[in-house]
């Protein structure tokens, strides 16, 4: 049989214990899994299970799975504001043929869908191309196109779509594109505090924010908790903005440049500031762009 699979899991759960407390953030997840159920329902989807913190689903088509997804983000994030923190959820869906067997379902489109999922950012809902192509021209307008990664398994790499469900995210432009060239980047190290992140083939996103679930946790009011991230697109590293008083990105040798809902190419040698600019930032991202494949290791 051919269906949409969708695998959906609150961000920040974790975090939520330490805020909030073992009760109210069970509960809280609780309201969540019930809210992403109940949306399941009423697109004519099948919730085959839940997973902790997160919702496994099947659905007729890959619209009905797509507008489930953005009607779970949309329910999620108005259940935050009564706790007195911010919710959101991250979606992979794919659709194609699975084998079904005591009403769980088992195959390459499960696996890919749950890796989508792990691939999506807070609040963001990802889907592969072949999906995306499923889609009726209603959705159209609300994707875009993101990156391609290899997955286990697949000789061709996955073509990344993201489904847009807010306005704002319409908003988001690519202000500097690096050029695509052998001699690319293959690798990113990023240093904050005393730890060190390196981004390559094996670690393709990295996140900052004053979440505590953040790769690095950044801790100042003009932070957002979700601020921003860096991915890696083929050879390319690309910083990606979420917040509300944006980032600001210094290359060795030029002028500060502010992002702000907006995507920037990282090139070079430089450092990061989140919320404010780097001679006022309490702390500082360091970031180097390591040429070459014989730098995957460390001494």
């Amino acid at each position: 049989m051919e269906c949409a699979v969708l695998f959906a899991d609150v961000a920040g759960s974790t975090a939520l214990y330490e805020l909030l407390g073992d009760e109210r953030a069970f509960m809280l997840v609780e309201s969540c899994l019930s809210a992403m159920s109940d949306c399941t329902a009423e697109l004519h989807g099948r919730v085959v299970k839940t997973i902790g913190d997160a919702v496994m689903a099947v659905f007729p088509s890959a619209d009905a799975a797509a507008a489930a997804a953005c009607e779970m983000q949309l329910r999620v994030e108005r259940l935050g504001p009564a706790a007195g923190v911010r919710l959101s959820v991250r979606v992979g869906l794919r659709y194609g043929p699975v084998v079904e067997r005591d009403h769980d379902v088992f195959g390459d489109t499960v696996n890919l869908a749950s890796r989508l999922c792990d691939l999506a950012s807070k609040g963001q809902i990802v889907t592969d191309e072949d999906t995306a192509q499923r889609l009726s021209q209603a959705i159209v307008p609300s994707l875009r196109r993101l990156y391609s990664v290899p997955v286990k398994g697949k000789e061709q790499e996955v073509a990344l779509i993201e489904i847009l469900w807010q306005a704002a995210a319409e908003d988001r432009t690519a202000i500097v594109a690096a050029p695509t060239s052998t001699g690319a980047p293959a690798r990113l190290v990023l240093e904050l505090d005393g730890a060190s992140i390196e981004m390559g083939p094996q670690r393709r996103k990295v996140t900052f924010g004053r979440d505590l679930e953040a790769d690095f946790t950044i801790r100042h009011p003009k932070v957002s908790r979700a601020h921003a991230m860096i991915e890696r697109r083929r050879d390319r590293f690309v910083l990606v903005d979420h917040s509300s008083n944006g980032t600001f990105v210094s290359f060795e040798g030029r002028p500060e440049t502010t992002v702000h809902h907006e995507e920037l190419a990282l090139m070079g040698h430089g450092w990061i500031a989140f919320g404010q600019p780097r001679a006022e930032a309490g702390q500082v991202a360091t970031f180097s762009c390591v040429q070459g494949p014989e730098a995957a290791t460390e001494p």
